[in-house]
């Protein structure tokens, strides 16, 4: 039954992969979003340690990122972990991450073990450094027999691991905290036309950093946002191949930074990233519900920056983007039937990438009429006339394709704003 288990779910994520490319009957999205309450609410911490398990084994979660809320080990080779989330109720993104070590060599079981209701989503990730990661090997990977029944992701899974003296970093997703994105900012800042600015502090006190690409009068202006959710590693990943491209030296790069600023914000929410929360900010809040009403330091201060800029340069903000993670590819955008400083932008860039993509059918999912401001996406475009949208990459979605679909977006943007 094990191995029958692991043939499944390895043929699960096939096909989730294969559907983020094309599908005959594309995925319906996620439900439309709903107004929530974002007063801050409080959060329970995770207990920083490294637990002695017995047996000369040790698992830790005292690192950026971590999530591991207890562990023990249940018999002489099955270790039982348990995932909670900061606060509830909450999405059913069960983030985890934690090393572990042996004094010896010894193979043992780990099994995942979340909340009822709670369902694993994340195909667990292996590395050696903390900096590489690769999939566990799917013979080594066992899923709840419920899932079986159910047609359904399930409530726990179990994997088959070989440890020893050397750390074995776990991860839902590769571990990418604020210190991996405030040296990559710094590497692109070393550019001339790049700049860094904190534009305000976090719920916390970490910094909210945006770069500037491009050192124009900012009458034309766009605006990239990344990591509101601190899970959503694929769209962190898509988001800096999008930015790199705005930012490298070919002439379609070069001529758009003649006439467009780009300001991009990759990191919204650091204290989530770093404290390895599901969804939300350290204040209990999923930050991208707070556009309309915004309570939440984050959002207020990106808020605040570009009715600033609008309102001291004079200048329009014509694209916006904001990159996330979900179970499958697809794009949300808004209703065509509105138009903001430059219609038509975003069905064509999507339709564009996809014509460079073999075999590709984009998934989009317009808004209605008359959304309200909840998330960004709204927000950008009935604030400021900005075409925008919620560019979602699938959790399995290959990360060359990923990079790709990063690339390619950015490219055809700038071709079609520069017409």
């Amino acid at each position: 039954m094990k191995q029958f288990n692991t043939i499944l779910f390895g043929l699960f994520l096939i096909i989730s992969t294969i559907w983020s490319c094309k599908q005959d009957t594309q995925w319906k999205g996620q439900d439309p979003i709903e107004r929530v309450s974002t007063y801050t609410k409080p959060i329970q911490l995770q207990l920083k340690k490294t637990f002695d398990l017995g047996k000369g084994i040790y698992c830790s979660n005292e690192f950026d990122g971590a999530r591991l809320n207890g562990i023990v080990l249940s018999n002489d080779t099955l270790l039982s972990a348990l995932i909670t989330p900061e606060n509830t109720p909450i999405n059913g993104s069960p983030w985890y991450a934690f090393k572990i070590w042996s004094e010896t060599n010894q193979n043992i079981y780990l099994k995942l073990t979340y909340l009822e209701g709670v369902k694993h989503r994340y195909y667990p990730k292996l590395s050696l450094d903390g900096q590489n990661w690769n999939n566990l090997d799917s013979t080594n990977y066992f899923v709840d027999s419920t899932f079986l029944a159910m047609d359904e992701s399930p409530s726990f899974v179990t994997m088959r691991l070989s440890i020893s003296p050397d750390t074995l970093w776990i991860s839902a997703q590769e571990l990418i905290t604020s210190k991996h994105i405030y040296h990559w900012e710094d590497e692109l800042a070393a550019k001339s036309y790049i700049s860094i600015e904190e534009i305000g502090q976090s719920f916390e006190g970490k910094p909210i950093n945006m770069l500037k690409i491009g050192k124009n009068d900012d009458q034309k202006m766009i605006m990239v946002l990344s990591r509101q959710h601190p899970p959503e590693v694929t769209g962190y990943l898509a988001m800096k191949s999008f930015v790199e491209t705005l930012a490298s030296d070919n002439e379609t790069a070069v001529n758009f930074r003649k006439e467009y600023n780009a300001y991009v914000i990759p990191l919204v929410n650091p204290d989530g990233v770093d404290n390895g929360h599901w969804r939300h900010n350290s204040g209990g809040i999923d930050l991208n519900r707070d556009w309309e009403n915004p309570h939440q330091p984050e959002v207020v201060i990106i808020q605040n920056f570009m009715k600033n800029k609008v309102a001291t340069s004079g200048g329009k903000f014509y694209f916006g983007v904001d990159f996330h993670s979900t179970f499958q590819d697809i794009y949300y955008t808004i209703n065509p039937k509105l138009k903001g400083n430059m219609p038509g932008l975003v069905p064509e860039m999507i339709q564009e990438m996809a014509n460079s993509i073999p075999n590709y059918e984009p998934n989009i999912r317009p808004g209605g009429l008359d959304g309200p401001e909840i998330s960004s996406n709204s927000y950008l475009f009935y604030e400021f006339g900005a075409e925008s949208l919620t560019f979602e990459l699938g959790d399995n979605t290959s990360r060359d394709l990923i990079q790709q679909k990063g690339e390619l977006a950015a490219t055809k943007l700038m071709e079609l704003m520069l017409k």
